[in-house]
């Protein structure tokens, strides 16, 4: 049913369609199809009226294949891919693996439950965050486009979820960064033979501070700050010089020299594509492990550690009736996996067609599940071990979330332990590649869309948009260097993203499995890899996940955060202001589906028929070049 492009019939028609520049436009009543070793070949789901595109890795209007006037068609320069598959694969665990699991995981299953959160959280797993993971990469694969021009492809009048996930990935990026700068702050505040946060004899501290773990006998009471805090609090974040969202204060030189330097590092590591990031991986993604198993080993030996693990671990079950554990579970697992960001999009475009993806979204689910797990242990047997230092329960020691947990708690821990120094050194160098991988993903994600979206305007000029991309991200990182910085972080933390992601994957689901159709998508995953996916997968496609996002979705809205950070309250204005930075990504999808639909000729029906009909076909851009009749 396929005839090479070198037979007398194509020559004919390559003569006909030649133009004066002599290059061959597809005929409309025909599809060109690249395929691989007599591959079927995908059908085409475009408007018939209208020549669709060869794909040369790069979406953009009506594409051009050179053609030599002898019926021949010139060689297609290839979409980039990864040098190898483990590139790959330790970009989306690096990804994946990143500062959450570390210090949100751990709190979350002690506050939970326990052992007993373990159950919610498989569940959750099983039915929601793995197939939502699967599709993205399936979907990144098969189409191999970025967030925005893939909808192209799969159903144009859903193109407004593209840009808003390009805006939820610049939130995070002012924020997120930040985080890494404080990390970066500690770094280098290690280097000294006696760590800066263990004596309250520093220029910041104040009468207040209270050194429990000095050799003198000291008294712990209502009103004692441990020098950890004073450090963090007084001397990295300094917001003591603000009075909260409304004076904000002045902007921290040393931070953003911190975060400057880490958005040079950022820089140098993508601006190139996935060719160079894949190789930075390879020390951001590993190296993390590395520290932890040092830091589980020596946690396991301190004393009092059994103390931490067992109030980790020891389960109760009351809790698994109460409907906010399985909140916690799904949105964990959610934002743990990260589906919704264009990150799983954009890496998969850049592998092998016929690459196993399937096996790919088991293991780096697998990997990412284990390492928060293990996570727990590393922290809690050093919660453990202050617990007995204070002579204290655990859940005293344990009071601390979020980054505090990392930045007070496990760091006032690591500065009482013999050979301080080099643990401190070693755990926040960990925090930061865990935080850069995750970093490099997030940009690859806006970069892989507009490139893929404008490819005649920026696919030479990489270099260039990046640095702009990455100039736009510092400048809007400015705000969280102020001396009320991390107030802002953790207004964006909680509503700039969180509402925003898990709207735009749930249409992203419906979109692929009601509007692309779930009988289409399981064909097109049998083309790359040679099997169907099973009904459980169907399933979980077309209603387990959608309706384990609109769950979780509704859950946060019906139920907002009431946000407190040291001793501020965040005013009630700040609740609408989060809420309104979320909506300004989403507002994308409805504004563009009535731009949509303005702009398509004919009848509302017609419009609307025509917006939810794929524009192209996928061609699958290598191997042997064929014409399929039609």
């Amino acid at each position: 049913e396929t005839e090479p492009l070198t037979s007398k019939k194509d020559v004919s028609d390559c003569n006909e369609d030649c133009k004066e520049n002599r290059l061959l436009v597809r005929n409309p009543k025909s599809a060109l199809r690249l395929v691989e070793d007599g591959n079927k070949v995908h059908p085409s789901q475009g408007d018939k009226g209208e020549a669709a595109q060869i794909s040369n890795g790069y979406s953009g209007g009506q594409t051009s294949v050179p053609c030599n006037g002898m019926g021949e068609l010139m060689e297609l320069e290839d979409r980039e891919t990864w040098s190898k598959k483990i590139d790959f694969l330790l970009s989306v665990i690096g990804y994946a693996v990143d500062l959450g699991n570390v210090w949100r995981f751990p709190y979350i299953c002690y506050q939970n439950g326990g052992g007993a959160f373990l159950i919610p959280y498989i569940i959750m797993a099983i039915f929601g965050g793995i197939p939502l993971f699967y599709m993205e990469l399936a979907l990144g694969q098969y189409h191999r486009n970025g967030c925005i021009s893939i909808w192209r492809k799969i159903c144009p009048i859903f193109k407004g979820i593209g840009f808003a996930i390009c805006i939820i990935d610049l939130y995070v990026a002012s924020y997120y960064n930040t985080i890494m700068a404080w990390a970066f702050y500690y770094l280098v505040s290690s280097f000294t033979a006696e760590l800066p946060w263990t004596s309250c004899r520093n220029s910041w501290n104040t009468g207040n501070c209270t050194n429990y773990f000095s050799k003198d006998n000291v008294s712990w009471s209502l009103h004692s700050i441990s020098p950890a805090e004073e450090f963090y609090t007084r001397q990295v974040l300094q917001v003591h010089r603000s009075n909260g969202l409304d004076d904000l204060g002045g902007i921290s030189w040393q931070l953003t020299l911190c975060l400057l330097l880490i958005f040079t590092i950022v820089y140098f590591s993508i601006w190139k594509g996935v060719k160079t990031s894949g190789k930075v991986v390879w020390v951001t993604a590993t190296f993390p492990y590395i520290i932890l198993f040092i830091l589980l080993v020596r946690g396991a030996t301190l004393p009092g550690a059994w103390r931490g693990v067992l109030y980790y671990l020891k389960p109760d079950w009351q809790k698994l009736l109460a409907t906010e554990v399985w909140v916690d579970a799904a949105a964990q697992i959610f934002f743990s996996l990260g589906p919704g960001f264009g990150v799983l999009l954009a890496y998969a475009s850049y592998n092998k067609f016929h690459n196993n993806c399937y096996q790919d979204a088991l293991v780096t689910s697998t990997v990412n599940c284990m390492t928060s797990f293990v996570s727990g242990f590393v922290i809690f047997t050093v919660l453990g071990y202050m617990a007995e230092m204070r002579n204290e329960d655990v859940s005293e020691v344990a009071k601390d979330t979020g980054p505090s947990l990392l930045f007070i708690t496990y760091a006032e821990a690591i500065a009482n332990m013999p050979a301080s120094t080099f643990f401190a050194i070693i755990f926040f160098l960990m925090l930061l590649t865990l935080g850069l991988d995750s970093t490099f993903a997030g940009l690859e994600g806006v970069i892989t869309g507009v490139l893929d979206e404008f490819p005649h305007v920026w696919s030479k000029r990489r270099e260039l948009f990046v640095l702009g991309l990455i100039i736009i991200c510092f400048l809007g990182s400015l705000a969280t260097l102020t001396f009320g910085g991390a107030y802002v972080v953790k207004l964006f933390e909680e509503y700039a993203t969180g509402p925003a992601v898990l709207t735009v994957v749930f249409l992203e689901a419906v979109a692929v499995a009601w509007f692309y159709g779930i009988t289409q998508f399981s064909n097109d995953v049998k083309e790359m890899l040679g099997f169907t996916p099973g009904w459980y997968w169907r399933v979980c496609w077309v209603a387990i996940s959608p309706i384990f996002l609109l769950f979780v979705t509704c859950s946060f809205l019906s139920n907002p955060p009431e946000l407190r950070l040291f001793d501020y309250s965040y005013p009630y204005w700040t609740t609408v202001v989060g809420y309104c930075i979320g909506t300004s990504s989403i507002i994308c999808i409805p504004i563009y589906m009535v731009y949509r639909l303005i702009g398509t000729p004919g009848t509302l029906k017609e419009r609307i028929l025509k917006s939810i009909t794929p524009e192209t076909a996928t061609e699958i851009p290598f191997g042997d070049i064929r014409m399929n009749a039609v």
